[in-house]
């Protein structure tokens, strides 16, 4: 019998197994209708409905109507950090009549770079124009070296080596790398200036029972001199005001290590923080670590009801205290995983809720205490020029960054199978990642962003971005006059940020990115 079966030629073996696989699908199979009423075919739509978004993607999809980013945002990212052509030609392919395009007003006379300027000698060098925590007067006060940085995304979310990567990177680009909620790693710790992120779950900085330990974070600062500044996240754009689970099974050795948590133990991570529970105790919580650490600490969150940042506007006008930066996430960010109906629907887009925001301050004259950070899908020049004239003082870059590193927006971040290696513990996965070759790409997205920027800004008559104002840019709103400037259209003018020059920015002896200052 068994020199028969062994005789038998390929297509009788294929037979037996189809075979095999229609008999289980017709008398075993109890959960799929589909393949138990088309046994073997059903097979393939189920194969088919898993390679959806890629076939939809290369085969089906048209240059512009993908979310949440288009093959042309994907490809301009991709050529611009492997220093390719990234132009386009015989003109724009964008219906520029569509609902929120972007139009930027352009100066008659272009701004003129002189001898001894440093662009001159650094076409993409544009640091952050405001210093975090000058006006609190924290110990250790930080200029970012770059107006792009790199958004908050935890080492167990992304893998080691994109971790590694995106590091690495922001050395190369003198700009910063937000930890993420998952803790201080290794991969974080390859020369880049660092900001320290924490939410409810105060991992890499919580006691035994989970709670905030000040002494943990004082040691990690301490430890870690690359650590630049400390951010409260109060929420996130994929889903605010919702906490989150990590299975034990997906805590190994080094998760437990780094994050302060015990193996094979579920972890959660509540909607609400531990350390305060309302406006003043927040703001307390805020001066006891500025002051434990001398480090700038700030907050970030998406943007809903704003009767609480009233609050916060008006105390920190009360006690002379607050927050020296607030990163605003938009509604449309996403690297973490979450239901569709907080993706979908919790949180305003970025433009409405950072135009809320900003109003409450600047109503109350404190916009030039405070760092604004605008954080979703703003990764690209034209966005962030509409976001400067908004107030946006830097720019944090999540999805942008991983796909400057390789991410091809295969949609399947929370299946731990990311095909490309950056959002996956596979091991197997992650090689494909060159750490040496994907770091000077994200440094090089980040070169050829600045110096587009920056062609934009002098073309606006401007040296830096931070002197764009409301109505140097129209944005489409599709009522009578189809184009407003955003003043206009948002209702407030974005107040003065001090400026003289860059040269003036250089020598700032609380400039970041390891510039080397005189």
């Amino acid at each position: 019998m068994i020199q028969y079966l062994s005789e038998l030629p390929w297509w009788a073996w294929a037979l037996i197994i189809l075979g095999l696989v229609a008999f289980r699908d017709i008398f075993i199979n109890k959960k799929h209708t589909i393949s138990h009423n088309f046994p073997i075919i059903g097979h393939i739509r189920y194969m088919l409905e898993n390679i959806g978004p890629e076939l939809r993607q290369y085969l089906v999809a048209n240059n512009r109507e993908e979310l949440p980013f288009n093959r042309i945002e994907r490809s301009w990212i991709y050529a611009s950090a492997k220093k390719e052509n990234n132009y386009e030609g015989f003109g724009t392919d964008r219906d520029i009549f569509a609902h929120q395009h972007i139009f930027i007003n352009n100066s008659m006379i272009p701004y003129k770079l002189e001898p001894g300027h440093p662009n001159q000698a650094d076409p993409n060098f544009i640091p952050c124009a405001k210093v975090m925590g000058l006006h609190n007067n924290r110990r250790k006060p930080y200029r970012p070296g770059s107006i792009i940085n790199v958004s908050a995304m935890s080492f167990g979310s992304l893998s080691a080596k994109a971790v590694e990567s995106l590091n690495k990177g922001v050395k190369i680009a003198h700009a910063y790398h937000n930890t993420g909620e998952g803790g201080l790693s290794p991969y974080h710790s390859h020369g880049g200036d660092v900001i320290f992120h924490f939410g409810t779950g105060y991992f890499g900085v919580r006691d035994a029972e989970g709670n905030f330990s000040m002494e943990k974070l004082v040691q990690l600062v301490e430890k870690n001199p690359f650590v630049r500044a400390i951010e409260i996240k109060l929420s996130q754009g994929a889903k605010p005001g919702k906490g989150g689970v990590l299975p034990g099974a997906k805590i190994t050795r080094e998760i437990a290590d780094i994050r302060g948590v015990e193996i094979g133990k579920d972890v959660l991570s509540p909607p609400n923080h531990s350390a305060f529970s309302n406006v003043p105790e927040l703001l307390e919580f805020i001066e006891k670590i500025a002051d434990a650490t001398g480090l700038p600490v700030g907050i970030k969150a998406a943007i809903g009801k704003i009767e609480q940042w009233e609050e916060l506007a008006d105390l920190m006008i009360s006690t002379g205290k607050g927050p020296d930066f607030i990163t605003v996430d938009g509604g449309e960010g996403g690297t973490g995983a979450a239901p569709p109906s907080f993706a979908d629907h919790v949180s305003l887009p970025w433009v409405y809720g950072f135009s809320e925001l900003y109003k409450v301050f600047k109503r109350r004259h404190l916009t030039e205490r405070i760092v604004f950070i605008g954080s979703g899908r703003l990764g690209f020049p034209a966005k962030a020029a509409m976001a400067f004239a908004m107030g946006a003082d830097c720019i944090n870059v999540a999805r942008e960054a991983m796909m400057s590193i390789g991410c091809i927006q295969a949609q399947i971040c929370h299946t731990n199978r990311c095909p490309s290696g950056v959002a996956t513990q596979s091991k197997w996965l992650q090689n494909g990642i060159n750490i040496p070759l994907k770091s000077e790409r994200l440094a090089q997205y980040f070169k050829t962003f600045r110096k587009e920027f920056l062609e934009i800004t002098h073309a606006c008559g401007y040296e830096h971005p931070c002197q764009f104002k409301m109505k140097d840019v129209d944005i489409n709103v599709d009522d009578t006059n189809l184009s407003k400037e955003l003043d206009r259209t948002y209702f407030y003018e974005k107040d003065y940020v001090p400026f003289e020059n860059m040269a003036q920015l250089l020598n700032c002896e609380y400039l970041g990115g390891h510039y080397n200052n005189s």
